[in-house]
């Protein structure tokens, strides 16, 4: 119970070896426009959505979480992107780091990584020369107020709170959020106590599309939402959290599978859940990722199609229901982190109240899968 009322009121809004500073040249790449920064960023964990997925194609080596030296590809250290005033085209940047360099608001200050091959790429592309293994004595020294925590899953509640104890004004993490509710728990209610806004993974929720989506549910687009439908409630990539307006009640699941060779556990069957106010959330195999069913329409969205729209419509036999254009913006992959820290600065700046895939409601999604 206390849980539940916490998650409803909260506004969501380590590396441990010697510090590493590396010399580095000018940068090879160049922001659009960095003239007046407001805020100084960092990035902790220099792996594929710290960095690398933007300099090379992602490679399948394995690796252990405790491992210092890490697979690493070669890198394309020049490569150019479209950025945040380019949505939806090809070539869109989709680390941290690119996200961070890009914004005329950030200056990107400092990286970090216990894998000192990690270090050097960062320093090189960027011309930053303070680079550290050590991702808390990167935020004692450099005075961040944006950190990216792009580290193994286990890391991410500790230096979450670590980031606010050491001044962050926002903070957004890769996915999953965290290990256990215990860990999400902390990590909503140390940044909502500060009100400081929290983004738990660049998923497509983050998309603008998603804001489109939900302004249409508030007009009425679809009457009255009835039911909402998902592929899974897998909570490291879901949609569905950010349509609800109330609590979960309960849940009912079955179909799981026992914990793959991968290590994941995460749910693979199906289910049902309620909130507190009635919303009911259908978790089908099948399912695009969310289906919005409302009592005089429909809106579904899919990776690969993005988002659909259905209003009834009269008809000379009667009522019937009929597919609509989408209004812009309309889906188009790729995504990344340049959507997670559009809204991190529009949280900062006061035109946002709480990221579409805050923490708070990676949260929820989080302790419905395990009580499925």
């Amino acid at each position: 119970m206390f849980r539940r009322q916490f998650l409803q009121t909260a506004l969501a809004t380590g590396f441990t070896v010697g510090a590493n500073p590396a010399s580095a040249g000018t940068s090879t790449v160049g922001p659009s426009n960095h003239q007046k920064p407001r805020y100084r960023a960092g990035v902790i964990g220099l792996g594929w959505m710290g960095l690398l997925y933007d300099l090379a194609e992602r490679i399948p080596d394995r690796f252990d979480v405790e491992d210092v030296d890490r697979p690493t590809p070669k890198l394309n250290i020049h490569r150019k992107f479209h950025f945040h005033n380019h949505p939806g085209n090809e070539g869109l940047a989709t680390s941290y780091s690119e996200a961070l360099w890009d914004r005329p608001e950030v200056q990107l200050v400092a990286g970090a990584d216990r894998d000192k091959n990690r270090l050097k790429p960062f320093s090189e592309r960027y011309g930053i020369q303070a680079v550290y293994t050590d991702g808390i004595e990167m935020m004692e020294k450099e005075n961040l107020d944006i950190v990216a925590i792009a580290t193994n899953t286990r890391g991410r509640a500790f230096l979450t709170t670590k980031a606010v104890e050491l001044g962050a004004k926002a903070i957004f993490t890769e996915k999953p959020m965290a290990h256990t509710l215990e860990e999400a728990d902390r990590m909503v209610k140390i940044c909502a106590d500060q009100g400081i806004p929290l983004n738990c993974g660049a998923i497509t929720t983050t998309h603008p599309s998603f804001a489109k989506a939900k302004e249409l549910v508030k007009k009425g687009v679809i009457g009255e939402i009835v039911s909402i439908e998902a592929g899974g409630a897998v909570a490291q990539h879901q949609n569905w959290s950010y349509f609800l307006d109330s609590t979960p009640a309960w849940v009912s699941g079955s179909g799981d599978q026992p914990r793959r060779e991968s290590g994941s556990d995460e749910f693979q069957g199906q289910g049902i859940m309620v909130t507190r106010n009635g919303e009911v959330v259908h978790f089908r195999k099948g399912a695009p990722g969310v289906r919005l069913c409302g009592s005089t329409g429909e809106m579904t969205f899919s990776f690969k199609s993005g988002w659909q729209l259905w209003q009834e419509m009269e008809s000379p036999t009667g009522k019937s229901r009929a597919q609509m254009p989408w209004p812009d913006p309309q889906f188009v992959p790729p995504y990344g982190a340049v959507y997670s820290l559009a809204e991190i600065l529009d949280c900062l700046e006061g035109r946002l109240d709480e990221p579409k895939n805050s923490g708070r409601r990676v949260a929820v999604a989080l302790e419905v899968e395990i009580a499925l």
